[in-house]
């Protein structure tokens, strides 16, 4: 039997969310797209074979979210709206007894921190509640936590590091642009380096530590150390793990960019006065830059992402790289988005499947690792992110 789906966010990844889901009627019988500007859901279902509804809401405010709740009477909620947004609707999914899934964690406005404990604190009242919410079903966090889920069911006996590594080798032709909401992705870059090893976090400077990984289909290119939230819920949940880190790519011309961004001041956070009025710097610089949504007809290219796993199997050591490639040109030409939107918003498509299908329906919060990988690893392969599992050896370690 079908169910009625709310999607909360018109970006690019709201775009993937929703046309993947209308991909699927036999799970998402009836679907609901919502944002603060309805112009923009009303240019998404233009797109769509089949009829949707769409909908104005300010996801900041609660009240208004419970009322479209109440409206649409979805069975599942996923949230594809800004970082900032996700503690006003899990509140909204508490108040109406509605499922959760979103691709990333909590951000306060006012400081760039990027942790986990501001929803996991909200364990208690979802499984009060009996219902499910599921935290970071996109692809980093999000499939590469279910990679290393599989990982550890399948391919090891013990797992001792994990080393996710995120490559984008694709070409926008836009001297400086950012590949999702400019905003949350200058934050993250700009913040220190954070990994997790021996049972403690470790700090680097901003993008200090560099790899050149061989990334297959692409080649190598320079990797940098930065946080990232999945090592925050992996360390607790893959058994005795020794080491986690996140690397990310980043083309020189991208750095030069950003480091003068950075001088003059225009990544700052905290308000400055212009002509009488506060502005945040980082925000008039986002409202400069391309639209992460603009950038799909002209990106060319792909993606590689996934794990590199060192441990033992049956005795021996092992280490796997499993990883997803990804061709931007493909994505535009399926969905009107490039790579990075798809492949975070094919994977909420799937957590909400999952919920909904049952295989995943459990009550309170639950980071995406925590639930059986089999179904979900089975469903990118049908959904359009297929995976690979490649064996290496000892060449294949960092510095």
């Amino acid at each position: 039997m079908s169910k009625r789906v709310l999607i909360i966010g018109a970006g690019g990844v709201g775009r993937v969310v929703t046309h993947k889901c209308a991909q699927v009627p036999e799970v998402f019988g009836s679907i609901c797209l919502a944002s603060r500007r309805r112009e923009k859901c009303q240019t998404i279902a233009s797109e769509l074979s089949v009829p949707i509804e769409t909908a104005e809401v300010d996801a900041d405010q609660t009240p208004e979210l419970v009322r479209l709740i109440q409206k649409f009477k979805p069975d599942i909620l996923i949230n594809v709206a800004l970082p900032y947004q996700d503690l006003t609707i899990m509140d909204a999914c508490l108040e109406t007894g509605v499922p959760y899934v979103d691709t990333a964690n909590y951000e306060p406005r006012d400081v760039a921190k990027f942790e986990y404990h501001w929803q996991w604190a909200y364990r208690d009242r979802f499984r009060e509640k009996g219902i499910t919410a599921l935290l970071g079903s996109g692809f980093d966090p999000g499939v590469t936590n279910v990679f290393c889920a599989y990982a550890s069911k399948h391919l090891f006996d013990r797992i001792d590091t994990i080393d996710i590594l995120d490559c984008n080798a694709g070409d926008h032709g836009h001297p400086f642009a950012t590949n999702f909401n400019p905003e949350i992705n200058i934050r993250e870059i700009t913040s220190r380096g954070r990994y997790w090893e021996q049972g403690e976090w470790r700090e680097t400077s901003p993008l200090e530590k560099t790899w050149d990984f061989d990334y297959p289909g692409i080649g190598v290119k320079r990797s940098y150390l930065m946080y990232h939230e999945e090592i925050e819920s992996l360390c607790q949940n893959i058994p005795n793990v020794k080491r986690i880190r996140f690397w990310m790519t980043f083309g020189e011309q991208y750095l030069t960019h950003l480091k003068v961004l950075q001088n003059v001041g225009l990544t700052r956070i905290d308000p400055v006065e212009f002509n009488g009025q506060p502005i945040v710097p980082l925000q008039f610089l986002k409202a400069m830059l391309p639209d992460p949504g603009s950038l799909g007809p002209r990106t060319k290219g792909q993606t590689c992402i996934g794990c590199l796993i060192d441990g033992e199997k049956d005795g021996k050591h092992r280490r796997v790289f499993i990883h997803n490639n990804c061709d931007h040109e493909s994505c535009y030409r399926e969905v009107k988005a490039q790579a990075i939107s798809y492949t975070t918003g094919v994977p909420a498509m799937i957590g909400a499947k999952m919920i909904l299908d049952g295989r995943w329906q459990q009550s309170g919060v639950f980071n995406i690792e925590e639930f059986d990988p089999d179904p979900f690893m089975a469903d990118l392969n049908q959904f359009g992110l297929p995976w690979k599992v490649v064996e290496l050896g000892h060449e294949s370690l960092p510095i």
